[in-house]
């Protein structure tokens, strides 16, 4: 694109965003409060059901299975749908405390102000530029080319089944800097302050879900913290690969430090848009998602209700085509192939590629 076609480009998504924010309304307030219902009573019913086979035997597990995926539901919605989406300020116009992006506190053992300076400021502000964004790898992989290679990626195969497994733990101490500690350049001191938050929220998760829950379940301890550890993993799990399909395929790029210099607002789109790529599958994968299915769009409009994005999508599709900009999207098993790919290549040695800054790509 030329300049005056990335101007233009930038104008008319601001112009989608401006007709949509025109018309929130009570709509979307009802939407988001049937998910804060949804969340409630799946996890009711999740941990009613373990406890019920407990102490039926007979029922014991089936009850424990559906048990398990109920919590995880509660789980993967309370995550995806709520705290994600309210913690960026999406319902903030409704005035309402409990839904208040600014002091909402998520049911993970990370805490909520970490996620808004690494996520809602770094990632979203500096989206894949390499050096800026710590989403890039998350400090553990190497996803990109551009990414200098170490030995230690060799074991990354491994080490992203664990990341997958243990995902909010990894997010709970990404603000933690553990390499600079590690390094000396962060003093012991200045990490037991950063660390005294991040050990309370993990004290809090882990009395809940790991002691209190399953004390109460007396004697059949074990089989209710079993589930309750599940149900974490299968959340964990689910999150970790909607966010990596959404960020690390095999089409989205990253970018130098110097792009972002004297950056408008339509190379700031040209950006996300070439930095994310989308989930087809439907309103079901758009709820389970938390509407990530529709990255691209939450990282047009972040602040925007994420249940917007599906009739967003349309507009943002078409502008797209129209300006001859590719428009990154596929299935949930295609997406999530190319992550594994890039997963498994780049744990091998290469050199580094050096690709044009976001400012060249107009021509």
């Amino acid at each position: 694109m030329t300049a005056a076609e990335l101007e233009r480009f930038g104008v008319e998504l601001d112009a989608v965003r401006a007709r949509t924010v025109a018309t929130l309304g009570q709509r979307d307030a009802d939407y988001i409060r049937a998910i804060v219902k949804a969340v409630r009573y799946t996890g009711v019913a999740g941990r009613g059901l373990l406890f019920l086979g407990a102490f039926v035997h007979s029922l014991l597990v089936p009850a424990w299975i559906v048990g398990v995926l109920l919590l995880a539901l509660s789980k993967i919605l309370e995550n995806m749908e709520l705290g994600h989406n309210v913690m960026h300020g999406q319902y903030d116009w409704m005035r309402d405390p409990h839904l208040d992006g600014r002091t909402y506190e998520w049911d993970i053992v990370g805490t909520s102000d970490n996620w808004r300076k690494t996520h809602n400021f770094k990632h979203h502000t500096y989206t894949n530029v390499r050096g800026m964004d710590d989403d890039i790898g998350y400090g553990l992989l190497r996803i990109f080319p551009e990414q200098r290679w170490k030995p230690f990626y060799l074991a990354q195969p491994i080490v992203a089944v664990i990341f997958a497994i243990l995902f909010e733990w990894g997010i709970a101490i990404q603000d933690l800097r553990l390499g600079r500690w590690w390094y000396g350049k962060t003093s012991n001191a200045q990490m037991l302050k950063l660390f005294r938050p991040v050990g309370r929220k993990m004290a809090r998760q882990v009395l809940k879900d790991y002691v209190l829950f399953p004390l109460l379940a007396g004697p059949f301890f074990l089989p209710v913290l079993l589930g309750n550890v599940v149900a974490n993993v299968l959340r964990n799990l689910w999150t970790y690969t909607i966010i990596f399909c959404g960020h690390f395929t095999a089409e989205v790029e990253t970018f130098p430090k110097d792009s972002i210099v004297g950056e408008s607002r339509g190379h700031w789109y040209l950006r996300q848009l070439r930095g994310s790529s989308n989930l087809t599958g439907g309103k079901l994968m758009n709820l389970m998602s938390g509407n990530l299915s529709h990255q691209i769009e939450h990282h047009f409009f972040p602040d925007v209700p994420a249940n917007r994005y599906a009739a967003m999508a349309v507009e943002v599709r078409d502008i797209c085509r129209r300006y001859g900009q590719h428009y990154n999207t596929g299935s949930l098993p295609q997406q999530f192939g190319q992550v594994i790919w890039r997963i498994l290549r780049h744990s091998w040695p290469s050199r580094p590629v050096t690709r044009a800054p976001a400012t060249q790509l107009q021509s």
